[in-house]
């Protein structure tokens, strides 16, 4: 008897409660410990969390059994990108208000404790501020410390909760009963200051932590901008305004002058410009008609246009770019296991050196054995928050990833910021890549012994003619003739000859466009073109197109896919990098020498098939190259894949933008020398900050435990082991926002 499988889903929602990575750690522990529950992995930076479940299990059952260790999710019929901004800044805003009103209470207590600590009436002052400081705008840290302790978790709430709520009660219990100490011959010792101070920093840390993430989201938020909120939909009885989350497929949408376009789709009735430079970084208008495909995000510039929707919200173009954004703030690089690992079992040891440390003054401590204990013991917990620790990695990487976005360089995991820095090679595709993918007229010879047109007439009359035809180097010919205001001329008795070329009739006249080949059939005498024409038409693998009358020839027009901009320059600031620069096409060998000996690369290979790239790519890594493979199309997806970095074109196929970890936005090949240098910096960021988060916990902790009070009388006060908990986190994250202002060029 077969048994029947339990459905199973899966989907990413936005998470709320989670402040530091050990929260992250918790909630993958809880969620995987969850019956019902395949699968959970939590991306931390953007605060959101995918899950695989089953049948036995609903979303609000997820959100149930985080609810009781106090984190929780937002099930919301909006974009996941939404969501996760809308919970991020009410996060923060929260954050700010508890931090700011913990502090305003604070500073009190901190003027009391540090400069009238004798005045009795100032005791009983501060513990009545203290309460509301800790129980009321920290009482998070409360709440989620008691819920993980429940389920045997423990994460950096766990060591606030405990430190404050110890120093707390030590000085309540000095406050109510200060006979205990003066039979001692001891001043009675508070440190309600210490308790509402540790609180205010940790706050202050995790409210700018907040703020570094929704700031370096500023890239994805204007991304997000580019699509309208409302579209208009055209139903049976006229038209209806809904929201973007209410379109579904096949839906006919209206799109008026002015407008964005709202989905990916097809044209149905209408023609108009559209402006596509969000997608392509270029400013020219495109035209568009029936049957043409639009995208999401760009600008309806005149006309009004009837669209089918195809792909909708995620699946977009726009929503796609959206997305590997998300994925690319989540992703963690190899360096951030270890420390996650590492966060993994810090609490418990933590807290066990703390009640080590209290044992070993009770046991050697002497007459303020009891004192000294209780105050070490909390400078323990205190001074090894692990916030410095925490942020090392993610707050350099998002930083990282967030200036790549501004610069239209879109990272899709760590694993290529950290490999980045260590290209020897790369690999480059040419029609796409190192060319426009679009063709150009690039030379014009008019034959000197024609009598019949002069040059104007001659280009007038190959407007007229292009203007008709189908061609694809049509549309490349009549933009270079239209930019010069050429006479109209009048052309009669059209044809599309396929495979040949076009002729009409002017005056009287049939002329002929097409190619050498047809003008042969025609009986048209070919006169001997100029050496040197010929010669850069080879050089630089150019199409020639041939315009003749009956008897002569009396044009010919050099047809090229144009080189993009600083090509030469960007290859030659990759060789400045040690960089050796590889071209592998599927073009024939003299286009792709024309190309290589424009651009400077001297290694190329041609006639490739995809496994032919792949295949070189794998005999370089085995030679111990680490190797970066830059491509467009599908037949660059096996190469993309087996190269150690790979970038693609942002106006490149659907497959190779899936393939690669890094999408040039705007196609600017004087980005990839940039997205290497970013990877340099990012990677020496993570470095200095774990250094150190390592070192301040080495060196921390011991002080803390009274290490230095033997030899120097020297025992960390817990006030300023908060104050120096909080100073390396803010190192910490002001050293990851330095990115910001650094350069890549």
């Amino acid at each position: 008897m077969n048994s029947v499988q339990p459905t199973v889903s899966k989907d990413r929602f936005p998470v709320t409660g989670m402040t530091c990575t050990a929260c992250a750690s918790s909630v993958e522990t809880i969620l995987m410990h969850t019956e019902g529950i395949q699968e959970a992995s939590v991306n931390y930076p953007t605060s959101t969390v995918s899950v695989t479940w089953d049948a036995r299990i609903t979303p609000q059952g997820i959100d149930q059994a985080l609810q009781e260790v106090g984190y929780g999710l937002v099930i919301s019929t909006k974009e996941v990108a939404e969501s996760v901004r809308e919970a991020q800044e009410k996060n923060y805003q929260q954050l700010k208000q508890q931090t700011i009103g913990a502090a305003i209470a604070t500073l009190p207590i901190f003027v009391l404790g540090m400069f009238f600590m004798h005045w009795q009436p100032g005791r009983w002052i501060s513990l009545v501020l203290c309460i509301p400081v800790l129980f009321y705008f920290g009482r998070h840290f409360f709440v989620r410390a008691v819920q993980l302790a429940k389920h045997g978790q423990a994460n950096m709430d766990t060591l606030v909760a405990l430190s404050t709520s110890i120093a707390f009660l030590f000085s309540t219990y000095s406050t109510l009963f200060p006979g205990f100490w003066m039979s001692k011959g001891l001043h009675p010792p508070v440190y309600f200051e210490a308790a509402s101070v540790i609180l205010v920093f940790v706050s202050l840390g995790k409210m700018l932590e907040e703020r570094a993430k929704t700031n370096t989201g500023t890239a994805l938020k204007k991304l997000i901008g580019l699509q309208p909120k409302t579209l208009t939909r055209l139903t049976a009885t006229g038209q209806e305004s809904i929201r973007l989350e209410d379109v579904i497929l096949q839906d006919r949408i209206l799109v008026k002058p002015g407008e964005k376009i709202p989905v990916d789709g097809q044209i149905q009735v209408g023609q108009s410009y559209l402006n596509e430079s969000m997608l392509s970084g270029e400013y020219l208008p495109v035209a568009k008609g029936p049957g043409d495909a639009v995208f999401a995000g760009t600008l309806n510039q005149n006309g009004s246009l009837e669209i089918l929707a195809e792909k909708i919200g995620s699946s977009t173009l726009l929503g796609q770019i959206i997305q590997r954004v998300q994925e690319a703030q989540g992703s963690k690089a190899p360096v951030q296991r270890l420390v996650d690992k590492v966060s993994g079992i810090f609490v418990p040891v933590v807290v066990l050196i703390s009640i080590i440390t209290f044992g070993f003054w009770m046991v050697f401590g002497g007459e303020n054995a009891l004192s000294h204990g209780i105050l070490s013991a909390v400078s323990v917990l205190v001074i090894a928050c692990p916030c410095a620790l925490g942020l090392a990695t993610p707050t350099a990487l998002i930083v990282g990833m967030g200036k790549g976005a501004e610069q239209q360089i879109l990272i899709r995991d760590a694993e290529s910021l950290e490999l980045g820095h260590q290209v020897t090679a790369l690999v480059v595709d040419k029609t796409g890549t190192l060319t426009l993918g679009k063709p150009n007229v690039s030379s014009f010879w008019v034959n000197p012994l024609n009598k019949e047109l002069d040059q104007i007439s001659i280009e007038a009359l190959l407007l007229a003619l292009e203007r008709n035809s189908a061609h694809p180097l049509a549309e490349a010919i009549v933009a270079h003739l239209e930019a010069k205001n050429l006479p109209p001329v009048q052309v009669e008795a059209f044809e599309n000859i396929p495979g040949a070329g076009i002729c009409g009739q002017m005056k009287g006249t049939r002329y002929f466009l097409g190619t050498k080949k047809w003008m042969g059939t025609l009986g048209v005498q070919l006169p001997a073109i100029p050496l040197e024409i010929e010669k850069e038409a080879e050089e630089k693998a150019q199409t020639l197109i041939w315009l003749c009358n009956e008897s002569q020839v009396l044009a010919v027009l050099g047809i090229e896919d144009e080189l993009k901009k600083n090509v030469k320059e960007v290859v030659e600031s990759l060789k400045k990098m040690n960089i050796e620069v590889f071209l592998l096409t599927g073009d024939q060998y003299a286009p792709a020498k024309a190309v290589a000996d424009q651009v400077g690369i001297t290694q190329f290979r041609a006639e490739c098939l995809p496994a032919d790239k792949s295949n070189f790519i794998k005999a370089l890594q085995q030679q111990g190259q680490v190797v970066a493979m830059v491509g467009d199309g599908i037949n660059d997806a096996e190469a993309l894949a087996q190269a150690d970095v790979s970038i693609a074109m942002g106006m490149g196929s659907d497959v190779a933008l899936d393939v690669a970890k890094i999408t040039l936005v705007n196609s600017d090949l004087a980005k990839i020398p940039q997205a290497l240098r970013l990877s340099k910096l990012t990677v020496n960021g993570i470095r200095q900050n774990l250094f150190w988060a390592f070192v301040y916990n080495l060196i921390g902790i011991p002080v803390a435990a009274g290490l230095l009070y033997p030899t120097f009388g020297i025992l960390i006060d817990p006030m300023f082991a908060s104050a120096a908990m909080a100073l390396s986190s803010l190192s910490v994250v002001g050293n990851s926002l330095r990115l910001k202002t650094r350069g890549l060029d």
